[in-house]
């Protein structure tokens, strides 16, 4: 009976211990791009946080390959990947795209995803007709436009690997001087749209393009802009945009649950 109630009570210790352990999965020794803005910018660890792509090497395995840099928008992101080619070429298993919040904050237009015409094709029995037609949209003063132009140059550059995008988080507000000062997410933007938008744009970049959404803005379960959950952001008063290590932490164990429902590699 001694013996059982001790069993009993290491098993209780053991349940309550955090999870420390690699998950064994498919993505083990998988190589990861990490595309972004500062949430994924390593200059951020050993100086204010941990980051969750540096976590996820410890919990699936993966080497990680960071190129996010603080303040890049969707646009930045080809140049981004430009480098990653530079530097590893095709040796790469997979590209997480994680970015959009500051497409908000600076009030980048929303744009098409498509322009329209009319244009002749042929139906059956080689019967000419004229359909409505709709080409993507490219233009670079848009998001959507700008989303078309990344998914298309990474699927061009990486056509048979696996690549996935982040919607953005929710964001409270922030401020890093006179001269940067950011709203929280109950505002709307100079251009009368709110992060929802952004984040519904990436959800919609998913169906027209064929490329798998994780949507961190519901999945991470973190809100900034309810007080007891501004203890995941940096700092409570002056930074509910920028997740701090136990923000990382969390955001590292949701992406590596959520993962686990994808290939790493084809």
């Amino acid at each position: 009976m001694k013996r059982f109630a001790l069993a009993l009570c290491l098993s209780l210790i053991c349940l309550s211990l955090p999870a420390k352990v690699e998950i064994k999965s498919q993505w083990k020794g998988a190589r990861v791009a990490f595309l972004g803005d500062s949430i994924t910018d390593e200059r951020q660890i050993g100086t204010t946080n941990d980051t969750y792509w540096n976590l996820l090497q410890g919990i699936l395995g993966i080497k990680a390959y960071p190129y996010g840099r603080s303040g890049h928008r969707m646009n930045q992101i080809v140049p981004q990947g430009e480098k990653l080619e530079a530097e590893h070429g095709q040796d790469v298993d997979a590209i997480i795209v994680f970015v959009g919040t500051n497409d908000y904050n600076g009030g980048i237009p929303m744009g098409q995803w498509y322009s329209y015409d009319t244009q002749t094709t042929l139906e059956d029995n080689n019967v000419s007709v004229e359909r409505k037609h709709r080409s993507l949209n490219y233009d670079e003063a848009t998001f959507k436009g700008r989303t078309n132009s990344v998914i298309r140059w990474l699927k061009t550059h990486y056509p048979t690997k696996q690549i996935i995008f982040f919607t953005p988080l929710h964001r409270g507000y922030a401020t890093f001087g006179v001269d940067n000062i950011q709203p929280a997410e109950d505002f709307a933007n100079a251009e009368g749209l709110f992060i929802d938008d952004y984040v519904q744009a990436i959800k919609e970049a998913a169906n027209i393009w064929g490329v798998p959404v994780i949507d961190l803005n519901s999945l991470s379960g973190m809100n900034p802009m309810i007080d007891g959950q501004a203890t995941y952001f940096r700092n409570k008063e002056t930074d509910r945009l920028h997740p701090n290590t136990p923000g990382h932490v969390r955001l590292a164990y949701v992406l590596a649950y959520q993962l686990l429902g994808y290939p790493a590699r084809f």
